[in-house]
């Protein structure tokens, strides 16, 4: 193999938006995760709702349409 062109591969400390972090070895010190197997929905069997900005309201405001009243059938 040649010398001095591999990255170095050292401790790595992969840490989540949960709090939960892993170390393992990689060729970068830190990475940052959004989910992870703790806290992935699928994973965890819960559904778990990440919104940002009010997305969820806006959608659930817009595609949501009031109920109208029935009319009374007259015999």
């Amino acid at each position: 193999m040649k010398k001095k062109i591999h990255p170095k591969y050292v401790n790595c400390v992969v840490s989540c938006a949960c709090g939960n972090k892993i170390e393992t070895r990689s060729t970068v010190e830190k990475i940052s995760l959004d989910l992870c197997s703790k806290c992935h929905p699928f994973f965890t069997g819960r559904q778990k709702i990440v919104d940002s900005a009010g997305r969820v309201e806006r959608f659930m405001k817009k595609y949501t349409m009031p109920r109208k009243p029935r009319k009374k059938k007259t015999k």
